[in-house]
């Protein structure tokens, strides 16, 4: 296999969920020697039925092998003084430390940033939380649904005014999107490292992926203005970007920014040439002042024709739209699979999976996906690796440090 941007590093990851260990995946994607420390019990995220990809699939856990797929698995146990010291071992030959634990357990554990740091200068310590790490709720727990999509604004300013309750978020979307924050700010960290010699502490919160994510709200916000919450269509200041209606239901997104350059394709391929020079709709000002008018006569064309039709008529000229797609039409369309963006993984024993490829791709080409592993699966091979003998590792067992 072609050597990974990662290849010879170790990243030590403690965590749980879905933030931070998709950060190791990623990492793990490119070469890294990642190493999952899990408890004696397993990951709470294991026992999760989800959408039918969870423990309720039936099958391969589709949701443990998107965030773990590449790693190896060590079960110990953090509370018995062996476990800690076993830890300690692999931070020896650590390049990263990842985790999400909250503040005040790192340091019951002794793994708090200032003393990590201080024994090990190099090392990159990289942790993911809710809220952030100052402030009155550092150590409040969050979950992507409450830290990202409620509290950091995504709920209010997707859920639509004639709705009563919010709507509620898809699995995981706040953090996939910040795992790629951490994994970028690892990458950077480690850049620096081979400058100074010296590690950083990486922060990434879901609060401020919220923020970052909904930047154009906060700029807004910023300058004194008040965000509204989406509406269902139809109130468009330029009719040209918006979504549109066909005859059997499905809809055409319009993102015709430089609306002047793309109107008379448009008139054409509506077959309203005459539209062209209408002076109600001639120029972008003109479309403005009379935005309904246009609206109405752009949807009483959309509604006559079906779908497909509208993606092959639009595909006649090079202006930016798109069919509205639902998630399982992405799995044949062309681009898609042209480019590699959902790749499959041999599990071995004959088991054979499907999983969406990270974003990133180098010279061409996404990652090989690697299955994740099963809870504790290289316990042995990895304390091998830090020199325990086979007796000493039937004591850890004994003690119950170890399953």
């Amino acid at each position: 296999m072609e050597e990974g941007a990662f290849d010879g590093l170790r990243v030590v990851e403690l965590a749980q969920w879905v933030f931070v260990p998709v950060a190791g995946a990623v990492l793990a994607d490119w070469g890294a020697d990642v190493i999952r420390i899990e408890r004696p019990e397993g990951d709470p995220y294991r026992g999760l039925a989800t959408q039918g990809i969870g423990t309720d699939s039936g099958g391969v856990n589709l949701s443990i092998a998107l965030a773990n797929r590449g790693k190896r698995s060590v079960a110990l146990d953090l509370r018995h003084e062996e476990g800690r010291v076993v830890l300690e071992r692999l931070l020896d030959t650590a390049d990263v430390f990842l985790t999400n634990f909250r503040p005040g357990a790192l340091g019951r554990l002794g793994l708090d940033a200032d003393t990590l740091t201080e024994r090990y200068p190099a090392l990159v310590y990289a942790r993911g939380h809710g809220y952030g790490v100052r402030g009155p709720d550092a150590d409040r727990p969050g979950y992507d649904a409450s830290a990202f999509w409620a509290r950091g604004g995504l709920a209010h300013v997707l859920t639509p005014p004639s709705m009563d309750q919010p709507i509620g978020q898809r699995g995981a979307m706040g953090d996939r999107n910040g795992a790629m924050g951490l994994a970028f700010g690892i990458a950077a960290a480690l850049l620096k490292r081979t400058r100074t010699g010296r590690g950083s502490v990486v922060d990434v919160s879901l609060l401020a992926t919220a923020m970052w994510t909904l930047s154009s709200d906060v700029l807004s916000a910023l300058g004194g203005g008040h965000p509204r919450a989406m509406s269902a269509g139809g109130t468009y200041v330029n009719p040209l970007v918006g979504s549109y209606r066909t005859q059997d239901a499905r809809h055409i997104q319009l993102v015709f920014l430089e609306a002047d350059r793309y109107w008379a394709d448009l008139c054409r391929v509506l077959e309203r040439e005459a539209l062209i020079d209408d002076p109600r709709f001639v120029d972008l000002a003109a479309r403005r002042e009379h935005a309904q008018e246009c609206i109405a006569e752009l949807s009483a064309e959309f509604a006559r024709r079906p779908f497909s039709e509208w993606k092959a008529r639009l595909s006649r000229i090079d202006a930016p739209w798109a069919p509205v797609q639902a998630v399982e039409e992405l799995l044949d369309d062309p681009q898609v699979i042209a480019n590699d963006y959902v790749g499959d993984v041999d599990a071995g024993g004959g088991v054979q999976y499907r999983l969406p490829a990270v974003p990133v791709q180098f010279d061409g080409r996404p990652p090989p996906l690697r299955r994740a592993p099963e809870h504790g699966e290289h316990t042995e091979t990895v304390l091998l690796e830090l020199g325990y003998t086979w007796e000493e590792i039937g004591a850890l067992a004994e003690a119950g440090v170890i399953p």
